[in-house]
C-alpha cells in the first residue's frame, strides 16, 4: 500500500514512515491511553488548512471535523509529522501541540483521530475530563521533542536528491525534523513564513530567490572569518603542511595589512576562535589530530537547503524548483568538501565562531555541546545519512 507520504510496505506489513509512528503504533498496541496522550503531548501534531484562509491575518480557522466510519462518531482529525501528504499549491498545515487542542476543543466532539484511516491511526478520548489530562501532560513534557534525528522511510533515501537534502541535517535535527523530505511542510505553514522573514527577511519570492543565490555564493558565512582560513588553506597548499598558529597568524597579519582596524581586530579574534575550537574538537575526538578545517562554506549551503524548504512551505517556490536547487547545492557541496565529516565540522566551525564572535567563547559552551552532539549523531548513528550516503 501507500501512505499520505508515499511510505511503502515491507514484507507485507506497512512501514512507519519514522520513529514517531511507529511509536504511536507501540502505543496503541499496548492499550495504554496515558501512554498515547504523553506521546502526543511530546509529537507536532497538523491539521489542514486551506491557504485561503491561512493567509487572512489574525484569524485561526475552527479546528476541522470528520465522522468515524467505524464508530459513527465525530472526530477532530490531526496528522503526525510523518504522515503529511504531498505539497499542494493552495491546502497548507497549522500546527497544533496538544495543549491548544485542549483549550480549543469544540464542546460537542468527544474524539481526537491521529492520522485517521491509515495503519498508524490512533483514538483519544476528548471528553472535559481527559482534556484536563491533555494540558498537564502538554505542561510536563514541555512539547515536541527537538535534538532527534528524523527520516522519512518513503523520502529520498539515496542518490543526488537524498545528498542534498542531507546537507541541511544539522537544523532538522536541532529542531526535531524530518530530514529528508521535500513536502507540504517544513515546519508549518505560518512558522515556514515567519523564519523566512526573521531572520532572512524574505516576504516574497523575490526576496527568496536573491537570498538563496546569496547563499550559493557563500556570501553570508562571514567574509573576514572565511579568509583568515583562506590564507591558511593557501599556505599549507604552499608549504605541504599545515602550517603551526604563529606562522598562520603572521599571514593572517599580512594579509589584512591593508585592511581597515575592523577587519583586522576581527580577523584575530577569528584566528583565535577557530584555533580554541579546532582544539577542543581534537580533543573530544571529533577532528584527526592533524586535521583543520579549510572553509566554513558548509553554514552557507546546509542553510540554504533549509531556506529552500521553508519557501516550498511557504508557498514560495514549487517542488521541481526545490529539488533542483537542493540538487545544484549537493554540487556545491561536494567542489568545497570531500566527505561528511568535513562538512559537519565546516558547518559546526562556523556556528560557534559566530557564537563566540557575537557572545564570547563562553557563551559559546552550550551551542559547542549541542553541535557536537549532532555532529555525532549525523556522523555515528547507523541510520543516519552522513552514514549511508556517499559523499561522490
Amino acid at each position: 500500500m501507500t501512505t499520505g507520504n508515499g511510505a511503502g510496505t515491507e514484507s507485507g506489513g506497512a512501514v512507519a514512515p519514522t520513529a514517531i509512528e511507529r511509536a504511536l503504533s507501540a502505543a496503541v498496541a499496548d492499550g495504554s491511553a496515558d501512554a498515547v496522550v504523553e506521546l502526543l503531548a511530546r509529537t507536532r501534531l497538523y491539521v489542514l488548512v486551506a491557504r485561503l484562509h491561512a493567509d487572512i491575518p489574525g484569524w485561526t480557522a475552527p479546528l476541522p471535523t470528520v465522522r468515524d466510519e467505524a464508530t459513527r462518531r465525530i472526530c477532530v482529525p490531526v496528522l503526525t509529522q510523518g504522515m503529511l501528504p504531498p505539497w499542494h499549491p493552495e491546502w497548507v498545515f497549522r500546527e497544533v501541540g496538544l495543549g491548544e487542542l485542549a483549550r480549543t476543543w469544540p464542546y460537542d466532539v468527544r474524539r481526537l483521530t491521529v492520522n485517521h484511516g491509515t495503519p498508524y491511526a490512533a483514538m483519544a478520548d476528548a471528553r472535559p475530563g481527559r482534556l484536563k489530562g491533555w494540558l498537564k501532560a502538554a505542561e510536563r513534557l514541555g512539547g515536541p521533542e527537538r535534538g532527534m534525528l528524523l527520516t522519512d522511510s518513503g523520502g529520498p533515501l539515496h542518490g543526488p536528491l537524498a545528498h542534498g537534502l542531507a546537507l541541511g541535517a544539522h537544523l532538522a535535527v536541532t529542531n526535531g525534523l524530518i530530514w529528508n523530505r521535500l513536502g507540504a511542510a517544513y515546519e508549518n505553514y505560518a512558522m515556514d513564513r515567519a523564519r523566512l522573514r526573521s531572520p532572512w527577511g524574505i516576504q516574497h519570492r523575490a526576496e527568496y530567490r536573491d537570498r538563496l543565490a546569496s547563499l550559493m555564493r557563500n556570501q553570508l558565512i562571514g567574509r573576514v572569518q572565511e579568509a583568515v582560513l583562506r590564507t591558511r588553506h593557501t599556505l599549507a597548499a604552499r608549504t605541504g603542511r599545515t602550517p603551526a598558529r604563529e606562522e598562520w597568524a603572521e599571514a593572517v597579519g599580512r594579509a589584512f595589512t591593508a585592511r581597515e582596524a575592523d577587519d583586522r581586530a576581527l580577523a584575530e579574534r577569528s584566528l583565535r576562535h577557530i584555533t580554541l575550537f579546532e582544539d577542543r574538537l581534537r580533543a573530544d575526538g571529533a577532528l584527526a589530530p592533524g586535521g583543520r578545517v579549510d572553509t566554513l562554506a558548509a553554514f552557507d549551503l546546509g542553510r540554504a537547503v533549509n531556506v529552500v524548504r521553508l519557501a516550498l512551505g511557504a508557498r514560495y517556490t514549487d517542488p521541481h524548483e526545490a529539488e533542483q536547487d537542493i540538487l545544484r547545492l549537493g554540487e556545491l557541496a561536494r567542489s568545497a568538501y570531500s566527505s561528511w565529516p568535513d562538512f559537519s565540522l565546516g558547518y559546526l566551525m562556523a556556528r560557534l565562531v559566530h557564537r563566540a564572535e557575537d557572545d564570547g567563547p563562553k557563551a559559546a559552551e552550550a551551542t559547542y555541546r549541542q553541535s557536537l552532539a549532532e555532529h555525532h549523531a549525523l556522523t555515528q548513528d547507523p541510520a543516519g545519512p552522513y552514514r549511508n550516503l556517499p559523499w561522490s
